[in-house]
């Protein structure tokens, strides 16, 4: 692993913060991808560079195809490659789905799905040519599950077609050497919480718990694990 480049979107905040500075034990460096807060982009920088790895933050809107586009060829020209992609960006919209706007929609859409699509289609050309790669989309406890969803219903609409993404990129990359799979949290520390008042400590899990699991799924150690969706949620909605 110590030639190898990752690039965790969404990673100035959150549980893709967490994903790039675990990630930085295993690679050769990290990119660092941020919208706009480029203060706590230049902080994960610095813990990872603590560690004695290379870091780079970017900047991206990915909600456009030419940004998102962008972003790789960015990474790709700073450090000569890009091995591990991993697609943490996503926001969630909370409304009542009769409420959801147009607007809102495509914003969904494009955030959590078409987002990855942009990125990894930008990615595979290299990826391919160098015979390995790792894939690693980030989902939600309930992906799986095609029920009602009535207050994150454009959410959960777009990150489904994220793990039909998944399985589809799954199955034809295999022979490439490029795995690709999805890892879906539950409930998070620090994280949004979900209607109907307080819930006991034992189901929320940690962003480390996330993190570890994208780590698993981006080693050599996974080399025969690809689109699974791993669920990190603890006893949460069994």
């Amino acid at each position: 692993m110590n030639k190898r480049i990752a690039l965790v979107t969404g990673s100035s905040r959150g549980i893709g913060r967490e994903i790039a500075v675990l990630l930085a034990e295993d690679m050769a460096g990290i990119a660092v991808h941020y919208k706009e807060n480029e203060q706590a982009a230049a902080e994960v920088m610095t813990e990872i560079e603590k560690k004695g790895k290379p870091a780079k933050a970017f900047s991206a809107d990915l909600t456009f195809e030419q940004e998102a586009r962008g972003l790789i060829r960015g990474v790709e020209e700073h450090f000569g490659r890009l091995d591990v992609l991993v697609n943490n960006f996503g926001p969630i919209i909370v409304k009542p789905w009769q409420e959801l706007t147009t607007a809102d929609w495509e914003r969904m859409y494009r955030s959590v799905f078409l987002s990855a699509v942009w990125g990894i289609t930008a990615a595979l050309p290299e990826m391919r040519g160098r015979g390995w790669a790792r894939i690693i989309n980030i989902g939600y406890h309930r992906v799986e599950q095609l029920t009602a969803f009535s207050k994150i219903t454009a959410y959960a609409v777009a990150k489904t077609a994220l793990l039909i993404l998944t399985r589809s990129a799954a199955a034809s990359e295999f022979k490439a050497g490029i795995t690709v799979n999805m890892v879906s949290p539950g409930l998070i520390e620090g994280g949004i919480m979900p209607a109907g008042g307080k819930l006991s400590a034992e189901y929320f899990g940690k962003k480390m718990d996330v993190a570890e699991a994208v780590r698993f799924l981006a080693s050599d150690k996974a080399a025969h694990i690809t689109g699974t969706n791993l669920i990190v949620a603890g006893a949460w909605k069994l």
